[in-house]
């Protein structure tokens, strides 16, 4: 009865969500770090702010928070990136990343919106169809009416592309 004790399947269940629990802790601390480049202080930095409250909700330790700010500073080689994309039925993607190396990181997004029947779209070409809000999020304008396939469709890229450890947000116009 090999693998049918309860300790092994307790462990196999604590190893699935120590992972899942770790990708979101890399991609908040990337966030704040992002964040604290332009200015390490959170009282004159509302970006920063957000990200900090954001991982404080998702319970990242304080001392993790304190070191990607300090580290921000330190290092300089870290980016933000948009992608722009168009899936299933012409609905539209906007990708959020924060990378050390861009040309890795799009070329590795390109891959997963072609695996799933999407392109990247020309810069510009999707923007039109959201605006940007106060805290540099966006949202769409308009809502595009597709069908359920394609909507399933786009639910499997976008859990794709959030897979990647690059990836931080993913925004779409379906309804």
């Amino acid at each position: 009865m090999s693998g049918h004790s309860k300790w092994s399947q307790i462990k196999h269940h604590k190893g699935i969500t120590d992972q899942k629990r770790g990708q979101l802790f890399s991609k908040l601390l990337r966030a704040i770090a992002i964040a604290a480049k332009t200015d390490p202080n959170p009282q004159f930095n509302p970006r920063l702010r957000t990200a900090i409250e954001t991982a404080k909700t998702s319970n990242v330790p304080a001392e993790n928070i304190e070191r990607a700010i300090s580290k921000a500073s330190e290092e300089k080689n870290l980016e933000d990136i948009l992608v722009e994309a168009y899936g299933s039925e012409g609905a539209a993607l906007i990708i959020q990343g924060i990378t050390d190396n861009s040309n890795r990181t799009v070329n590795e997004i390109k891959k997963i919106l072609s695996d799933h029947d999407a392109k990247i779209a020309t810069p510009g070409s999707v923007l039109w169809s959201f605006e940007q809000t106060g805290d540099k999020s966006w949202k769409p304008k308009f809502q595009q009416p597709i069908s359920d396939a394609a909507k399933e469709k786009i639910r499997i890229l976008v859990a794709a592309l959030e897979e990647h450890e690059d990836v931080q947000k993913i925004i779409t116009n379906i309804l």
